[in-house]
């Protein structure tokens, strides 16, 4: 099965877009799990597993941010394989690292994440250029969510500069990926903000098949009605990533899972004006 049509099968058999961030704060993990005699990986095994069992059924795909996991030093790789291991394998795997580098370091970032953590995706920066992705992009089953418009204040720093031509270099990476899929085989998706929803759409369009993974939505307050309104025209398929709002939800409560299930599924029922063009 290819990236793409393991996406597609991921997002109709949940009939969501909804993907869920895996970012395991220990500072804002409910009292009910810090509060263990457990080592701190254990506490976070134990969250996430949780989080896992009540979220899958309005999920398409899991998010972990490998930040958290390294800041649990040592023993937080094997916690991120112990939790690779319990996602669904129907579900989409996007690890969030953020690599960007090139040569031979480029390469053992790709064995890393598609034959160690043998995960369906990762996220990159383009930064040191395209030649960046070029490890990343020989497998059709695997796919890659490249940094394009991101929903911090700081894409203004550099991505939404505007170029001689009138575009942003938001939309010059966009319409680069999209001349690169062309001779590639593993699948290149954009990562793209719902808080940057008025800058969307000029982005996107250089590369409508693309698929998309759209944080912003939640704590950082994007418009799902403006990002709907921005996808209108786009073929390719999104996933919405939510991670805070969604797994912290439950706060200190005893039975924190169920307030995570009920924001998980409020959010799927939310995204349906977007997720029906897709399913």
């Amino acid at each position: 099965m290819t990236f793409n049509e393991k996406l597609k099968s991921a997002v109709q058999a949940t009939e969501s877009t909804l993907c869920v961030g895996l970012d395991p704060n220990l500072n804002l993990m409910p009292d009910p799990i810090t509060s263990t005699e457990q080592s701190n990986p254990q506490k976070v095994e134990q969250f996430l597993k949780k989080v896992i069992d009540v979220t899958a059924d309005h999920c398409a795909a899991y998010k972990p941010n490998l930040g958290f996991f390294e800041a649990l030093g040592a023993d937080g790789l094997d916690t991120l394989e112990a939790i690779l291991d319990y996602i669904p394998n129907d579900k989409i795997i996007i690890a969030d690292a953020k690599r960007g580098d090139i040569s031979s370091t480029a390469e053992h970032y790709a064995k890393a994440f598609f034959e160690q953590f043998n995960v369906d995706a990762v996220t990159l920066n383009p930064l040191m250029g395209f030649e960046t992705l070029d490890p990343f992009l020989n497998d059709d089953s695997k796919g890659i969510y490249v940094l394009t418009l991101t929903s911090n204040p700081g894409a203004r720093d550099i991505l939404l500069k505007q170029l001689a031509d009138g575009g942003t270099i938001s939309s010059f990476i966009a319409k680069e990926l999209n001349i690169k899929q062309r001779a590639s085989k593993t699948s290149i998706g954009m990562v793209v903000g719902a808080t940057k929803a008025d800058e969307l759409e000029s982005v996107i369009n250089k590369f409508s098949t693309s698929p998309l993974l759209i944080p912003g939505v939640g704590k950082q307050g994007g418009s799902i009605s403006a990002l709907n309104k921005s996808l209108e025209q786009h073929a390719g398929t999104p996933l919405i990533n939510s991670s805070r709002s969604i797994i912290y939800a439950g706060k200190n409560e005893v039975n924190w899972d169920r307030q995570v299930a009920e924001t998980a599924k409020n959010l799927k029922t939310k995204l349906a004006p977007i997720t029906e063009r897709y399913v």
